[in-house]
């Protein structure tokens, strides 16, 4: 399979905000009370593994990988953990060149990444070498450093994505999610058995890898994760857009999403005219939209968080605020490009009581208008608006966070949101 060389590039672009980010101790916030995230042997340790290459024996020989840990990595933090995988030809240190498909900067130092080292560049995966090899690699890093089980990735071009959906086949209990980038089914695995959380993303004039091999392993994990299934829309020729959809119907906690743009093989489309790709924002925002929890179970009746993503429509909310008495302080953070912007807002608890129950209210700059948003429901789109909490993150226990945020579209003005109240108590600025 001939492909292109993809030259080592560090993306700019917005950081989109879109972790549920629990700050108290890693919990995560769930109806009813808190829930620990599952944590690795690496909790407490001091590190030895740091910024570097790594061999490792794998199924008999030594293999290589890339780590790149957080700046201010912390043995107390769980963090997330995110592997890249390079296409044919290429290499690890491509995938850390163009920081881990842009992933690594919108990261803010929230996640761990492996760049693993595939065999003749490439991801055969014959006998299951290259899953047992990123078995090992895991065993070793999280042995050492500390990890949230509950929020794996992995993603990649090309081969690379056609390893990640054979890591989604085959240890669908070890990764909440997977994003191919161009995939094809070359590195084994027919279709799914078990859901896993799955964005595909495909050009539909991909010269090298046809778009229906795409659609085929987004269409494996329809079935899996038991998706209402459709023929989603997709861009025109010569259109230079891509479109999203999110699927409508599936399991709770294992959405599928699918992204196809007018474009050909590449691992980081840009829509026509912008200044830099859309990629690495949607899919930090799905995988961080996932939350901190594992579903506890994969059935069609699973309660679970349902994350709405940038393309779903904006859900509507009772402007009115819970009762009680509420503290808070709030931080914001708005990244703004041509006529649109995204804001990621954490609300710390600062009272001595648990918040069952939360209505946060701002007051959006003049122009601005909310086209979607995730972790909150928000009305009306503009002016005085509420975001109210959705059911997995009611509580927020005294002195914990609760993070959410939305994309909107301005007129020039892209100031952040200003008088935050928490159930109608003015919050103070972090």
């Amino acid at each position: 399979m001939a492909e292109r060389r993809t030259p080592n590039r560090r993306l700019l672009g917005v950081v989109v905000a879109a972790a549920v980010t629990i700050m108290a101790t890693g919990a995560a916030l769930l109806t009813g009370g808190t829930a620990q995230a599952a944590t690795t042997a690496g909790c407490g340790k001091t590190p030895t593994l740091r910024d570097g290459s790594y061999t490792i024996q794998s199924g008999g020989r030594a293999r290589t990988y890339l780590l790149r840990l957080p700046g201010n990595y912390s043995s107390s933090q769980a963090y997330r953990l995110v592997v890249g995988l390079h296409w044919l030809n290429g290499s690890a240190n491509d995938v850390v060149g163009n920081g881990f498909y842009g992933l690594q900067q919108r990261a803010a130092n929230s996640a761990i990444f492996i760049a693993p080292q595939g065999l003749d560049a490439g991801w055969a995966n014959t006998g299951g070498r290259d899953v047992t090899l990123v078995d090992d690699i895991l065993r070793t890093v999280e042995n050492d450093l500390c990890v949230d089980t509950s929020q794996r990735f992995a993603l990649g071009f090309s081969y690379g994505g056609a390893m990640s959906y054979a890591l989604a086949c085959a240890r669908p209990t070890v990764f909440r999610a997977v994003a191919p980038i161009a995939g094809a089914n070359l590195s084994g695995c027919a279709s799914a058995a078990q859901p896993v959380a799955y964005f595909g993303i495909h050009g539909t004039r991909d010269s090298v890898l046809n778009i229906s091999q795409g659609r085929s392993l987004r269409d494996s994990f329809v079935r899996a994760n038991g998706c209402t299934a459709q023929n989603p829309p997709e861009p025109a020729a010569n259109s230079g857009t891509h479109i999203t959809t999110n699927y409508s119907g599936c399991r709770a906690g294992y959405p599928v999403r699918w992204a196809a743009h007018d474009g050909d093989h590449v691992p980081l489309p840009t829509d026509r005219n912008a200044s830099s790709s859309w990629v690495s924002a949607e899919v930090w925002q799905f995988f961080t939209s996932l939350g901190s929890t594992t579903p506890s179970s994969p059935g069609p009746s699973s309660p679970g968080p349902s994350s709405p993503g940038p393309s779903d429509p904006v859900p509507s909310a009772s402007s009115s605020s819970p009762p009680g008495p509420s503290s808070c302080r709030v931080s914001s953070k708005v990244n703004a490009w041509g006529s649109g912007l995204t804001a990621d807002i954490t609300v710390t608890n600062t009272g001595s009581a648990a918040v069952n129950g939360w209505s946060v209210a701002f007051t959006l700059a003049s122009g601005q208008t909310v086209t979607s948003g995730w972790n909150a429901t928000y009305a009306p789109s503009s002016g005085r608006v509420v975001a109210t909490n959705v059911a997995y993150n009611a509580v927020v226990a005294p002195g914990a966070s609760v993070s959410f945020g939305f994309q909107a579209t301005h007129t020039g003005n892209s100031g952040a949101p200003t008088a935050y109240t928490l159930n109608g108590a003015t919050c103070t600025s972090a």
